[in-house]
């Protein structure tokens, strides 16, 4: 049973100001938990290239990574429904629990499909550890304090982000890449341990229904659109006759879905929070930068190892640049918003600098000298601070409190499904590249290598190796390349950000205005 206030404010009111002594506390908690996920996204980078080397190969690289995305998104919203219904704390607590069931699973794992299985059912509970943890801030800090808070998150990430590839590369270089799981049952424990001894938020139990229907839906929706990049994009089958009905399957379950939102006692993604424009532009642009965002995040380490030949624990060391960006300018766009209580300013800069960084990335070659590599892996980071905490804040700003986790776990899984989707179809394009690659490049009537092996590559005597090498160069390339049109329109789009006075309470937030409800008319 959880300790939370069940007998607190009325119906959809924010709970009583907290101290700051208490505040303390709250992040404190909350952080633990955050750690989990921020280390789970930053510690498997590394080990990729060994694991797929080891279990099965290049073409299954991309599931371990979409597996994780796919249901952690399908399942975001779902949480952020199920705090505001049962308590922050009591969601907060199985979130962790079910993650660290798959952890533990996943590192048991002998084969790809093992893995891929049990990265799902951890993605079930990572998907609510970022949505859930911002929801409880946005419940105890006003929003014009949140920011400096929230760069703190920044900062948890941008930790994480440094230790997480090092202890990737170390544990795969010495002890085995099976640790990069176990590792989470320790930092778990303690998080349980810290959120069940010191988190305690007032919540209203009231009378609700779970939206199991729109659950299935968005979650068969997102798989077919997954299925369709993966299995088109592999050998370049995009208007393919036999992948044409999971493009239908598509379209249908997302009509499907929001057909079941408009019509749903309790829906997990209330079609209401689209009448404010700010959620709206927050959405889309969110959507868009998860697709860059992953095309670096999990794609450069394996530049990293596989063309310039470094170990994990080199390559983890390689990425402090971009971890830098992310965790710094964080903190900084974090702290500025709270000063000035201004936030358009920093999604418009950041697209720029992160098509800056993208642009520099697709240029990369064998022989380009860690530097540029370094410089072009810090201006993505950049990038991405400046807009992974001002766009919330935005949006925790302007909708009601009751729409609080709703509308938190909203952004989060409008991100995700663009990591989601920018994974499988990068990684589609990658192991295609590289076989297109590898056939122009090599002498007439030589044997292929096998290029899906890490091993195996670095082993090949000379011209072979080479010609694999400049195969991948080329190949990474257009990966990055491919996700600098998403984030030109990220940019357009946030020249539409309603920017609006932040809150220095916890008062009502504005009704929309007709602006609004036009903007989002105009969008359908």
């Amino acid at each position: 049973m959880s300790n939370e206030t069940t007998a607190a404010p009325e119906h959809g009111a924010p709970p009583a100001a907290l101290t700051h002594a208490q505040i303390k506390v709250v992040v404190f908690a909350v952080m633990a938990g955050m750690l989990l996920a921020a280390l789970d996204m930053s510690i498997v980078g590394t080990a990729l290239p060994k694991i797929v080397s080891q279990l099965n190969g290049l073409n299954s690289l991309s599931w371990v990574v979409t597996a994780y995305l796919l249901t952690s998104t399908a399942v975001t919203p779902l949480w952020g429904k199920l705090s505001d219904l049962y308590g922050r704390r009591l969601a907060f607590q199985s979130t962790i629990g079910i993650f660290l069931l798959g952890s533990a699973l996943a590192g048991l794992s002998q084969n790809m499909p093992e893995l891929i299985a049990f990265r799902a059912l951890q993605g079930i509970g990572g998907g609510g550890l970022f949505s859930i943890a911002l929801a409880i801030i946005g419940d105890v800090i006003p929003p014009r304090d949140r920011g400096k808070y929230q760069g703190y998150f920044g900062a948890v990430f941008g930790t994480s982000s440094v230790v997480g590839p090092l202890l990737g590369g170390l544990f795969t270089d010495t002890i085995g890449w099976r640790w990069i799981f176990y590792i989470n049952l320790p930092i778990g424990a303690i998080a349980l341990y810290i959120i069940t001894t010191a988190l305690k938020t007032p919540f209203v139990r009231r009378e609700h229904t779970i939206d199991y229907a729109g659950a299935g839906a968005i979650v068969a929706a997102v798989t077919s659109l997954v299925l369709y990049l993966t299995l088109a994009g592999k050998n370049n089958e995009w208007g393919s006759a036999k992948y044409l009905p999971l493009v239908v399957g598509f379209v249908v379950l997302t009509a499907a879905f929001i057909v079941i939102e408009r019509r749903a006692a309790e829906p997990i993604l209330p079609m209401r929070l689209f009448q404010r424009s700010i959620f709206t532009v927050a959405s889309i642009y969110s959507f868009l930068a998860g697709v860059a965002m992953f095309g670096a995040v999990i794609f450069l380490p394996e530049y990293l190892q596989v063309v310039k030949g470094m170990s994990a624990t080199k390559s983890g060391l390689a990425l402090i640049p971009m971890v830098v960006g992310i965790a710094g300018l964080s903190i900084v766009a974090g702290r500025m918003v709270s000063k000035t209580g201004r936030y358009k300013v920093w999604p418009i800069a950041g697209a720029i600098i992160l098509i800056v960084g993208m642009i520099g990335l697709g240029h990369l070659h064998v022989n380009t000298p860690y530097w540029q590599i370094a410089l072009f892996a810090f201006t993505v980071g950049t990038g991405l601070g400046f807009t992974m905490q001002t766009l919330m804040v935005a949006v925790q700003n302007d909708v009601e409190y009751r729409d609080m986790g709703t509308a938190t776990s909203g952004i989060t899984f409008f991100r995700q499904i663009g990591s989601a989707l920018g994974v499988a179809l990068l990684g589609s394009i990658l192991a295609s590249r590289v076989a297109h690659y590898l056939g122009n490049n090599l002498p007439a009537g030589a044997p292929k290598p096998d290029a899906s092996k890490l091993d195996a590559i670095k082993a090949l005597p000379e011209p072979a190796k080479s010609h694999v090498l400049a195969a991948f160069a080329s190949a990474l390339d257009v990966v990055f390349l491919v996700g600098v049109p998403f984030v030109v329109v990220a940019l357009i789009v946030a020249f539409f950000l309603k920017e609006i006075p932040l809150r220095t309470g916890h008062g009502p937030a504005p009704t929309p205005t007709d602006t609004d409800v036009e903007i989002v008319a105009a969008g359908h």
